[in-house]
């Protein structure tokens, strides 16, 4: 039987966007056949950079392009910016995979199809850019999300809280209303694109709330104050709202934890 952490491995470390994507799709295929060993393995090297295209041009979020949606070259960008959060997404499931051992079977589980998820949404999102004329890499992209993810790898807890609970998450509150506005310009294709990537995420976001509640039962923390310890520590401050709660909600976040995150943006 081959090795999940060898696989996962393996595609995180490729830089060119269309084999990492069919190395990720070749591996979750060979998880869900029960082809993959992920009792034992070779310990983890610490892998902080995955493999990266020479395009995108990677640039701080202030130098990103103007993403005006009255233009289809705003669009276009948007989309741009839409399709680099997913490839950092597969390469985020591909870490988790790989960096944390000595999981649960269902850990593995969860971020082998969140991976083949995000991988088919950067797949929809590349694909809609070509139409339009431009392609991944066309337009520059900042790496804030990877950034993150590097501050927190070394405690899964606070991988778990911060990348997936605040930065995926926010994707709740604002893909709905990008969905609204391209079905105004008749953009039914990305409607449909968009669509299902709101209703997959909330499976992500809820299978980093999985994870986090599981460290936070390990350690006997509370996760509702934890949580916002968490965004003092990394955030400096209370999130931007408004949020979508009913969705929030589906994803794993209680309604004591809502008010607590809302409060914060009073008192803060």
């Amino acid at each position: 039987m081959q090795n999940l952490y060898k696989h996962t491995k393996q595609a995180f470390l490729t830089a060119d966007p269309d084999l990492k994507i069919e190395l990720t799709r070749q591996t979750v295929s060979r998880w869900n056949a029960g082809e993959l060993e992920w009792r034992e393995g070779d310990e983890p090297e610490q892998l902080n950079q995955p493999g990266q295209p020479d395009k995108p041009e990677i640039v701080a979020p202030s130098e990103v392009n103007k993403r005006k949606f009255g233009k289809e070259e705003g669009r276009a960008a948007l989309i741009h910016a839409l399709a680099h959060i997913e490839l950092t997404a597969v390469n985020l499931a591909l870490d988790s995979v790989y960096r944390y051992r000595g999981m649960p079977e269902a850990f593995y589980a969860d971020w082998m199809q969140c991976a083949g998820e995000e991988a088919n949404h950067f797949i929809a999102l590349r694909g809609r850019l070509r139409e339009m004329g431009y392609d991944y890499g066309s337009f520059k992209a900042h790496g804030e999300l990877w950034s993150m993810a590097v501050d927190t790898a070394d405690d899964m807890l606070e991988r778990m809280g911060i990348v997936h609970r605040v930065f995926e998450a926010r994707a709740l509150d604002v893909v709905p209303k990008t969905i609204q506005k391209f079905d105004q310009l008749g953009d039914k294709k990305m409607v449909d694109i968009l669509t299902m990537i709101a209703n997959e995420e909330v499976g992500h976001v809820s299978s980093g709330t999985r994870w986090y509640h599981h460290q936070c039962q390990q350690r006997q923390l509370d996760p509702d104050k934890t949580f916002i310890d968490l965004l003092w520590k990394y955030m400096k401050g209370p999130l931007k709202g408004p949020f979508n709660h009913e969705v929030r909600i589906k994803a794993g976040f209680s309604a004591q934890e809502m008010k607590m995150i809302e409060s914060m943006g009073k008192t803060g």
